[in-house]
């Protein structure tokens, strides 16, 4: 009859005790990691954005023609695009990427300047007088792959640290 003998399992049942305890942490970095892919394409298609100057922004609105993104309004969405700290809900960790804040072009109805979310709905969408430019939808197709594989890659580095004892 053959017998077996296993040295150090006491250690690698710590180790991955230790692991278990540490799941909360290891999925949130996780879903960080794909987060920051996302977000990072929906920037790089926010920078690609035709702009035009104030002026012709305002000319535009006169003519009663479809209103241009204004350079104050791209660079109030970009400055305002960011990631919301992640939330735990039913067992679910979420990362919402969005925009807050208000941009610089300040008008009648927006004392303060026009809230990012609005401009940022306009573009993607279109309106009754600006032309759609979808900038979110196909960032979020073009980075579902990278985020997945960042999220892996973030799982798989922590576990290795973990089991290694770091």
């Amino acid at each position: 009859m053959a017998s077996f003998t296993f040295k150090g399992m006491e250690e690698y049942e710590k180790k991955i005790s230790l692991l278990y305890k540490d799941t909360r942490n290891v999925c949130r970095k996780a879903v960080y990691a794909g987060a920051k892919v996302v977000a990072d394409a929906v920037k790089e298609n926010m920078e690609a954005l035709p702009a035009k100057p104030e002026l012709e922004g305002i000319v535009a609105y006169a003519k009663k023609d479809p209103a241009p993104l204004t350079v104050g309004q791209k660079q109030g969405l970009i400055k305002g695009f960011g990631i919301s700290p992640l939330e735990v809900k039913d067992g679910y960790i979420n990362a919402k990427l969005g925009f807050s804040g208000y941009n610089n072009v300040k008008t009648k109805k927006y004392p303060k300047g026009q809230p990012n979310v609005l401009v940022a709905r306009g573009i993607e969408s279109g309106t009754s007088d600006r032309e759609k430019h979808p900038f979110v939808r196909p960032a979020l197709n073009k980075s579902k792959k990278p985020a997945v594989e960042a999220m892996k890659q973030a799982v798989d580095e922590d576990i290795e640290q973990k089991l290694k004892g770091r």
